[in-house]
C-alpha cells in the first residue's frame, strides 16, 4: 500500500490550502487515517485523524477550528482543508494510517506513511 500526499505549496498567512492523500490499495485493519506535520528542527506532530466512517474526527489544539479532515472511501482518499493559515503551520505534512483509534497521537502508532507534501506560509 502506498499513500500519496499532494496539495502543498506556498501560501500567504490567512490563506487556505487543501491537502489530499490517495491510497493505492487497502490498508487492511489500519483504517484510521491521519495527518502529521514536521517543521524544520522539530519532531513530527499530530494534526488530525478521522475514523473509517468519517463521522468521528480528532484535532490537535493548534489547528482546531481552522483545519478540517474528511475522507472519501469510494475514492480511497483523505483530505485536509486548511484555512486561516499561520506562519507556524509551515511544515512538511504527512498522511498516515493506523489500526489504533483516532485518539492516538503518537507517530509510532501509525504503520503506513506517505512521502509528505510541503506547506510554506509566509507572513
Amino acid at each position: 500500500v502506498q499513500l500519496q500526499a499532494s496539495g502543498g505549496g506556498p501560501v500567504q498567512a490567512g490563506g487556505s490550502l487543501r491537502l489530499s492523500c490517495a491510497a493505492s490499495g487497502s490498508t487492511g485493519s489500519s483504517n484510521v487515517r491521519g495527518w502529521f506535520r514536521q517543521a524544520p528542527g522539530k519532531e513530527r506532530e499530530f494534526v488530525a485523524a478521522i475514523n473509517w466512517s468519517g463521522k468521528t474526527t480528532n484535532y490537535a489544539d493548534a489547528v482546531k477550528g481552522r483545519f478540517t479532515i474528511s475522507r472519501d472511501n469510494a475514492k480511497n482518499t483523505v483530505n485536509l482543508q486548511m484555512n486561516s493559515l499561520k506562519p507556524e503551520d509551515t511544515a512538511v505534512y504527512y498522511c498516515a494510517a493506523t489500526r489504533y483509534t483516532i485518539y492516538s497521537k503518537r507517530a509510532t502508532d501509525y504503520n503506513y506513511w506517505g512521502q509528505g507534501t510541503e506547506v510554506t506560509v509566509s507572513s
